[in-house]
């Protein structure tokens, strides 16, 4: 029988067996969108332009796909629950994707890249979608869904450090070297399996509150017309881009700017162990401030602070440090906060339209993101060919200062952006506790 989350409250033991899997995920998504452009440039030695193009067009190809597996993560029927055995069954091919991405052969090239970038991209989809709308869907108030956003993603968080982790204790600790890389392929083959079975068979299916099926006009129709819905993935797109330029450029910047590549990997250490720290502070500030206020006060600050690194040079590793900590600390706010407020958005649609479509709206955030992603590599690395920067080293000081501008000062203006739709977002925990009441009298 396919369990029900009204009969299980949400338990330690409940959401750590919900979280786990978020562990694997988070550590085969870090050297998806960071390592594996510098890696299939500078290990393996192919080209700049080539690279960034075959990712650009592996992302556009499983953004499109997305709306699709998120219909279906709402409309599948079985016995075991639509988001639980959609969750389970792409877990297998994403294990796989990541084993032949993350262990190439000597030779792989560019149609390498592009068949197991492809498949690991849709099975990571597959896996996410619902599984994302499966934690928005066990708690319905405004506070239990900061929880499982938190549980999620602190876990997300500590499958991060694992990736970071894992080059130095096995290998010489460069992310970016073959035997970084090997590591990362095996933990995500035989643990993701693993943490879905669990996840699988101690959480619960969520109720399934629809009263009818809409038409795909229909549907669509709904959604152009929830206003929350637009202003917050306006504001996903603006700031998904603006994490993503310096994600992209991350390790160009510490090896080539800073000169002081053998740092990459404490760096990112330092950076998420201070998100790790964040996420009770996002907390925290989200009970007094509410989620959306909370969300744009450490956007501002992440951006003032940030600021600093577009004028470092040559040995300011120690200042560095000191950016990767503060900005690390609102790292938890924006990985804890914009999901805890997605859920509520799908409250609007569900209270309008009588069919709670979660898997959807993921698909649309999930949608936003990948663009956001894509269009990061797609504009970074095309810009940095044309001011002459190379990723074998060697560059001019004009193409260093190009590196620095885009990593560090590219995202401040659209980060801002995304501040001002956010400020006055109108769902916050009033709002949501009359719309929840709304539903449970449909």
């Amino acid at each position: 029988m396919t369990l029900r989350s009204g009969q299980h409250p949400l338990t330690s033991r409940l959401l750590l067996a919900y979280a786990l899997p978020a562990v694997v995920l988070a550590a085969l998504a870090l050297p998806l969108y960071i390592v594996v452009p510098t890696f299939y440039v500078s290990t393996l030695g192919l080209p700049l332009g080539a690279v960034g193009f075959v990712l650009l067009a592996i992302r556009i190809v499983d953004a499109i796909a997305d709306p699709a597996i998120g219909w279906l993560s709402d409309r599948i029927s079985a016995r075991a629950g639509r988001r639980r055995t959609l969750f389970l069954v792409a877990s297998a091919p994403t294990a796989l994707g990541a084993f032949m991405l993350f262990w190439p052969s000597d030779d792989a090239g560019l149609a390498y890249l592009a068949l197991w970038g492809t498949v690991l991209s849709l099975g990571y989809t597959g896996t996410l979608l619902p599984y994302s709308a499966w934690g928005a869907e066990l708690a319905n108030d405004y506070s239990g869904r900061l929880r499982v956003s938190a549980w999620r993603e602190g876990a997300t968080l500590i499958g991060t450090l694992c990736a970071i982790g894992l080059p130095f204790a096995v290998g010489d600790g460069a992310l970016s070297s073959p035997v970084g890389l090997q590591p990362l392929a095996v933990f995500v083959a035989v643990f993701l399996p693993f943490a879905a079975c669990v996840a699988f068979l101690c959480v619960p299916e969520p109720q399934d509150r629809s009263r009818h099926r809409l038409s795909l006009g229909d549907a669509g129709r709904f959604l152009a017309a929830n206003r929350p819905f637009r202003r917050l993935i306006l504001a996903f797109v603006l700031n998904g881009f603006a994490n993503a330029v310096p994600a992209t450029l991350f390790l160009y910047f510490v090896g080539q700017r800073l000169e002081a590549p053998q740092w990459s990997g404490p760096l990112l250490l330092a950076y998420f162990v201070s998100g790790l720290a964040g996420v009770p502070l996002a907390l925290f500030s989200a009970r007094f401030l509410g989620k959306h206020r909370a969300w744009c006060i450490a956007m501002a600050v992440a951006c003032a602070i940030f600021a600093v690194a577009g004028f470092l040079g040559p040995g300011d590793v120690y200042l560095f440090v000191a950016i990767c900590i503060a900005t690390g600390l609102m790292l938890g706010f924006d990985l804890v906060l914009p999901p805890a407020i997605q859920a509520d958005v799908i409250d609007q649609d569900t209270a309008s339209s009588g069919e709670q479509r979660s898997g959807l709206y993921f698909a649309a955030w999930s949608l936003a993101t990948k663009l956001s992603l894509a269009a990061a590599v797609g504009i970074v690395f095309p810009l940095l060919a044309l001011a002459g920067f190379s990723g074998e080293g060697n560059n001019s000081a004009g193409a260093l200062n190009a590196l620095s501008m885009l990593y560090a000062w590219l995202p401040i203006p659209v980060k801002l952006a995304a501040i001002a739709l956010m400020w006055r977002f109108p769902i916050g925990e009033v709002e949501q506790r009359a719309l929840r009441q709304k539903i449970e009298a449909m």
